[in-house]
C-alpha cells in the first residue's frame, strides 16, 4: 500500500507542477510591488549589510546554545548539515526559477553585491541558516516538553489541513506561488501521514507553530514591514495579497514545506521515520 502511495505521488506531483508552470507562463510585466504594510520604520535597518545581519541574529544565539548539556544539539550536526544541503538544492532552484520569472525580486539597497546563479549570497545562507535555527527549536522542545499534545489530532491536521492546503491551491491555479506553495506542502503533509508513523510528525507541527513568531519577524523584515523598502519584493498577481504584517501568507506555507522537508530527511538519516505497515 504504502509503495503504491509514493509511486502515484511521484506521477502525479510533476504532472501538476507541469500544468501549474504551463499555466502561468505568461506573467504579466506589472512591476513588482513596493508598497507593502509598515509595522515601523527602524533608521538602523536602512543598510546593505541588513538581509547578513538578519541571518547573524538568527545564527549565533542558536549556535551558542547548541552546546547546551541538555539539548546537546551539537551532537546532531552530522546528521543535519547533509539534510539541510540536499533540501536547499530543490528550493534554491525553484528561487532562481520564480526570480527569473519575476514572481519575486530582491532589493539591492539590503543586500552585497554579489549574485549566485542570479540570487543574492544572503538568499542562499536563508535556505541553511532557517533550518538550522529552527529545528534547534523542535530539540528544545523534545527535551523540555516531551509531551506530544497534538498526537490525538494528527488525522487532522495532516489530512485536513492537507487536504485544505491542496484545494487552496488547486483553486488559485492562476497565481504561481500560491499554487505551488499549498499544493506541495498540503501534498507533503497527506502523503507524509499515509506514508509514515508519527514518531515525531505532530511534534514538528508544535515546534513550527512557536518557530512562526521568530520566522514571522525575521521575514517581517524581509518583506519591508521595518524598512522604507521591502527586501524581497514579490509580484502583485501571483500571491494572495494577504499579508501577516507585511509578510505574505504564502510565505508561511512554502516555509512549513521547507522546515517539514528538513525534519523528515533529517529523521530518515538518523533512523527514526518508520513506515507504516
Amino acid at each position: 500500500m504504502n509503495k503504491l502511495i509514493i509511486r502515484w505521488v511521484f506521477a502525479v506531483l510533476p504532472l501538476l507542477l507541469v500544468a501549474i508552470i504551463w499555466g502561468v507562463d505568461n506573467i504579466s510585466k506589472i512591476p513588482l510591488d513596493l508598497d507593502v504594510p509598515l509595522v515601523t520604520q527602524v533608521d538602523l535597518f536602512e543598510t546593505r549589510w541588513l538581509y547578513l545581519n538578519l541571518h547573524i541574529f538568527s545564527f549565533i544565539p542558536v549556535f551558542l546554545l547548541s552546546f547546551d548539556k541538555r539539548v546537546h544539539y551539537y551532537t546532531s550536526w552530522k546528521k543535519l548539515f547533509p539534510a539541510i544541503v540536499l533540501v536547499a538544492i530543490p528550493f534554491i532552484i525553484w528561487d532562481m526559477v520564480f526570480t527569473e520569472w519575476r514572481v519575486w525580486g530582491f532589493n539591492e539597497a539590503y543586500h552585497l553585491k554579489p549574485l549566485i546563479f542570479g540570487l543574492p549570497v544572503e538568499e542562499i545562507l536563508f535556505f541553511i541558516i532557517i533550518p538550522f535555527s529552527s529545528i534547534f527549536i523542535y530539540q528544545c522542545l523534545l527535551c523540555y516538553f516531551p509531551r506530544d499534545l497534538l498526537a490525538p489530532v494528527d488525522k487532522l491536521i495532516s489530512l485536513g489541513l492537507g487536504g485544505l492546503f491542496m484545494l487552496i491551491g488547486l483553486f488559485y491555479w492562476n497565481r504561481i506561488y500560491t499554487s505551488t506553495s499549498f499544493v506541495l506542502t498540503g501534498g507533503f503533509m497527506t502523503v507524509h501521514y499515509l506514508c509514515i508513523e508519527n514518531t515525531y510528525r505532530t511534534k514538528f507541527y508544535l515546534s513550527y507553530l512557536i518557530t512562526l513568531i521568530p520566522f514571522l519577524l525575521v521575514d517581517g523584515v524581509l518583506t519591508g514591514g521595518y524598512t522604507a523598502e521591502p527586501i524581497v519584493i514579490y509580484h502583485s498577481e501571483e500571491f494572495l495579497n494577504i499579508r501577516i504584517t507585511s509578510v505574505p501568507l504564502e510565505d508561511s506555507i512554502y516555509g512549513q514545506l521547507l522546515l517539514m522537508l528538513n525534519m523528515s530527511l533529517f529523521m530518515q538519516f538518523k533512523g527514526e521515520n518508520k513506515l507504516r505497515e
